[in-house]
């Protein structure tokens, strides 16, 4: 399915977004995105390579509005050396940040290995929760940020193979509920969206063509969702726009979460 090209709706400007994971899948689409809306944009991935494809793709838009940084988002040190970097190119530091970096291990509850479950926690919450507040400390200097963080439906509907990916985007909706508390005195919004079944490099390495059917006859979209359907409303959340919209779990899966499993199974409309 051919995916929707977001349209340039302000001019360019010098604000700066972060998005780790940007080097593929939602986060590239959220650093195409965010690049075509103005924003001078940060690549940060693990997968220096791919990050710095997505750059050189932005750079044709705005030869100074991109830069590819590396960055282990487990890891204090790397992530404090990566937004060090950032505020050196450009400057000055982030006014939005995307957590889009992310593992989705598979593995039912009694092979779930102690190591497995603690990597999606160490990668999903503590990347998480180490870039934001990495990123506020500049976001509260300036007075001003937007936060948002990559849920998922998964920490609202379990799912055989989940225990470590699921328990870790729960807690990631949990994050977000509290640094949205803490922060929006200082004029800063932090909210999660929660992807439904969406394709993506991540996702097609996991879904068997059984899985894509079953959801497929579940979403009452019919359809699996592509990355910028997810990257539309991150684009939003990060807007001035939203300002008065913080601490929200906003789901986007074409009515997944509305639908009990199985209602749509079937059914001919």
């Amino acid at each position: 399915m051919a995916q929707q090209q977001h349209t340039p709706t302000t001019p360019p400007t010098d604000k700066v977004a972060a998005i780790t994971g940007g080097g593929s899948g939602i986060g590239a689409a959220v650093a195409e995105q965010l690049a075509q809306a103005g924003y001078r944009v940060a690549v940060l991935d693990i997968q220096i390579d791919n990050a710095r494809a997505v750059a050189q793709r932005l750079h044709a838009q705005r030869p100074d509005g991109a830069v590819a940084l590396a960055i282990d988002v487990s890891s204090p040190q790397s992530v404090d050396e990566a937004f060090g970097a950032l505020e050196q190119h450009f400057g000055k530091a982030a006014d939005v940040l995307v957590n889009s970096a992310g593992i989705m291990p598979v593995a039912a509850v009694m092979e779930c290995s102690w190591e497995m479950f603690r990597k999606a926690m160490d990668v999903n919450v503590g990347g998480t929760f180490l870039c934001s507040q990495r990123a506020a400390r500049g976001m509260i200097a300036q007075r001003f940020g937007r936060i948002v963080n990559l849920a998922s439906i998964s920490s609202e509907r379990a799912g055989v193979g989940r225990v470590a990916y699921g328990t870790s985007k729960t807690a990631i909706t949990g994050l977000t509920r509290q640094f949205a508390m803490e922060l929006g005195s200082h004029g800063i919004t932090v909210n999660a969206v929660a992807p439904g079944p969406v394709l993506t490099p991540m996702t097609e390495r996991n879904y068997t063509p059984e899985t894509r059917a079953a959801f497929e006859a579940t979403i009452p979209a019919r359809r699996m969702g592509v990355t910028n359907e997810i990257a539309n409303a991150i684009v939003y959340l990060c807007s001035d726009g939203a300002a008065y919209v913080n601490g929200v779990f906003l789901p986007v899966d074409g009515g997944y979460l509305a639908a009990g499993v199985g209602t749509t199974a079937g059914i001919k409309a």
